[in-house]
């Protein structure tokens, strides 16, 4: 794969999660949740905090937008989004974090391969 098809691809890929993080937490800040978020969150006890949830997503996508703390919005949004996992997981519910949290570790891997093989990157 040539390195502009891997930069394109890692952008599409890193998109998803971003777009979903953006989404999810608009729509927590402007109380736009569906009920059946709202109540799996209050059963768990996040209902309180719903809107600092909100605001820590978008912290987190804004750090994965901008280049220069994209790793560390990464790590965020791996924490973030294995919670999330845990959360479902622990509720019964479709894992559907897991998809988002795959499709962000690979996207990363094309992007950035030293942040997991702690090597240099081939050319």
């Amino acid at each position: 794969m040539t390195i502009k098809a891997k930069r394109i691809l890692s952008t599409v890929l890193m998109a998803i999660p971003i777009l979903v993080l953006i989404m999810g937490g608009i729509m927590k800040l402007i109380d736009a949740e569906p009920a059946s978020v709202v109540q799996f969150l209050t059963r768990y006890g996040f209902g309180n905090y719903m809107k600092l949830l909100g605001a820590g997503e978008l912290i987190i996508a804004a750090l994965l937008l901008y280049p220069k703390t994209n790793k560390i919005g990464f790590l965020l949004a791996g924490c973030y989004l294995g919670g999330a996992f845990c959360l479902e997981i622990s509720g019964s519910q479709p894992p559907a974090s897991a998809v988002f949290l795959a499709i962000l570790w690979i996207g990363m891997f094309l992007r950035s391969r030293e942040m997991f093989l702690n090597a240099p990157e081939a050319s």
